[in-house]
């Protein structure tokens, strides 16, 4: 047997605040896909980076580190330079801010091909092309020539992989490859990420915490809790008998959409009985300024009291536009939106950049009180009832954003927006950004402020098993066009738009031996909705048809 393409024993990364990995063992042998899982502040980014020797200032590494049988730890940096290429390659979570958006995508790969051997601009132009294709760039010849911000997020997310492979490593480390993307480009993406592993034979370190993704495509995983493995074993042995306590929490924590079964009941609070809508969208045509086509085209929505709507669609479907449509920030050019709902709230997706940073928790959550002209002390005692019923501790007033996990941001953010007792929520992506445990925890939080406060909600989102799981009614939206509409589990358990049915066949099922039986299913052309499917018939539709001239 061959030695592993990665070996790390005993490894440690400590820094001014402590120590952020303890003692770690790992090795991925060539040919294979190991998932290192754990929630933020785990460990797994920074275990990645010191592969490459990339540590941030001010951290230091022990332990053994040996990549292609050359030790990283305690190596100078030009031997690293060296390694990094053809030793391991890094796919980033965001490739917009990976690539240089003012060059052409062939001359960032031939910077690559020429930092590691020497290279004619006519051969690197050449071999662009080449791995272009290799990684499913539509007419890479043409594409060869287009800057970033002409590709889609997948499309992009596939330069950057071919960025990777330019120097033909032994190792790639792909540091959440899939998060920022759509379900069906992730799908893509996995299916790439599978077809390199078997073709070329190299070794993939995947980091991530979307446990559906490790399902799909990891043979082996390492869980990180707080910097420590507490556990590793086969992908199969760890979803069917999970050791360690916190495995098991992170496996309970996942949503699953399972097609097969109805979700939900499909009916609004209030039963069969009529229930008037808080906000009612007849014909919306929304246009932007340049754009070649309408953000939404004719889009008929009702959503009544007490009653949770799901929209969800791929990037660019239109989805946060009628959320804001709905919620009176962007005026439609055709149609009429009749809202009888007089206070409304918004929850952005990103809780961080929705929080003034200067200001404390309490301020935050207390200016809408203060602007609807209640005194100091009224908002004060609103502000503590408030975080109390988010289940943030009594301390957290006095707090900034920055001293707050991401799960805890997004807390306040619900406080805020309930502070003035909204009629309507729009909840834009609310747990996109988060780890699947603090994901958990949001959505019970959602179910039950709902419930207690009783508002009505559009949910937005472009996770089906979120949406499975708190609304009782979806649309589901495709380049500003509603494909179809109705009841949670009608939905998401028979569709009957093939664009709905190739959303639910790309989600990844978090159990490994099913996900890999409905791959089988799919690459025979079995069933509806499958993998396939999707991803041949929306590959076409990722090309935005900007010419590089």
């Amino acid at each position: 047997m061959s030695d592993p393409v990665l070996q790390i024993r005993g490894l440690g990364i400590s820094g001014p605040s402590g120590s952020l990995v303890r003692g770690l063992d790992l090795a991925v042998d060539a040919g294979e896909i190991v998932a290192l899982v754990g929630e933020s502040g785990s460990g797994k980014s920074i275990t990645g980076r010191v592969i490459l020797g990339l540590l941030p200032d001010g951290l230091t590494a022990s332990g053994d580190v040996v990549l292609a049988g050359e030790q990283i730890v305690g190596r100078s940096e030009r031997a690293l330079r060296e390694l990094r290429g053809p030793g391991a390659a890094m796919i980033f979570q965001e490739p917009q801010t990976a690539l240089n958006p003012s060059q052409r995508i062939w001359r960032q790969i031939h910077e690559v091909l020429r930092a590691h051997t020497r290279v004619s601009r006519r051969d690197g132009r050449a071999r662009a092309i080449e791995l272009l294709s290799s990684v499913g760039i539509p007419e890479p010849e043409q594409r060869a020539e287009w800057y970033p911000h002409q590709l889609s997020g997948g499309q992009r997310q596939r330069v950057v992989i071919a960025l990777a492979l330019a120097a033909k490593p032994a190792l790639l480390i792909a540091d959440e490859p899939t998060t920022a993307l759509d379900v069906t480009v992730q799908a893509q993406i996995l299916s790439l990420l599978r077809d390199l592993r078997d073709s070329s034979g190299v070794g993939i370190l995947l980091v991530t915490h979307d446990l559906g993704v490790v399902a799909d495509v990891a043979d082996r995983v390492v869980v990180l809790r707080a910097g420590e493995s507490v556990e590793q074993a086969p992908v199969d042995e760890l979803f069917a008998r999970p050791r360690h306590e916190y495995t098991r929490r992170l496996l309970a924590a996942v949503p699953v959409l399972d097609s097969s079964v109805p979700t939900a009941s499909g009916e609004p609070a209030g039963g069969t009985e009529y229930v008037a809508p808080v906000v009612s969208v007849s014909g919306v045509t929304v246009r932007y300024p340049g754009a070649r086509r309408p953000a939404l085209c004719g889009v008929d929505l009702t959503v009544a009291r007490d009653e949770v709507v799901g929209v969800v669609g791929e990037s660019g479907s239109g989805k946060s536009t009628l959320g804001r449509t709905v919620l009176g920030l962007i005026a439609p050019a055709e149609g009429v939106v009749e809202r009888s709902a007089r206070r409304v709230a918004l929850v952005h997706q990103d809780p961080y950049a929705a929080l003034d940073p200067r200001w404390s928790v309490t301020r935050i959550v207390g200016e809408p009180l203060r602007l609807a002209g209640e005194g100091h002390r009224a908002t004060e005692g609103r502000v503590a009832e408030l975080l109390d019923a988010v289940e943030l501790p009594s301390g957290t007033g006095a707090r900034h954003p920055r001293e707050l996990s991401g799960g805890q941001r997004q807390r306040v953010a619900f406080a805020r927006a309930l502070a003035s007792a909204p009629e309507l929520l729009v909840a834009d992506e609310p747990t996109s950004a988060l780890d699947v445990s603090v994901q958990a925890g949001v959505l019970t939080l959602f179910s039950s402020l709902q419930s207690e406060f009783g508002f009505a909600a559009l949910f937005v989102t472009h996770d089906l098993a979120v949406v499975s799981e708190v609304a009782s009614r979806v649309l589901v939206l495709r380049a500003g066009t509603v494909v179809e509409q109705g009841p949670t589990g009608t939905v998401l358990a028979n569709p009957t738009s093939q664009y709905a049915r190739d959303l639910v066949a790309a989600v990844p099922l978090p159990d490994p031996v099913r996900q890999r039986a409905r791959r089988s299913d799919a690459a025979q052309g079995a069933g509806s909705g499958t993998v396939r499917r999707a991803r041949s018939e929306v590959a076409p539709a990722e090309d935005p048809g900007r010419s590089a001239r």
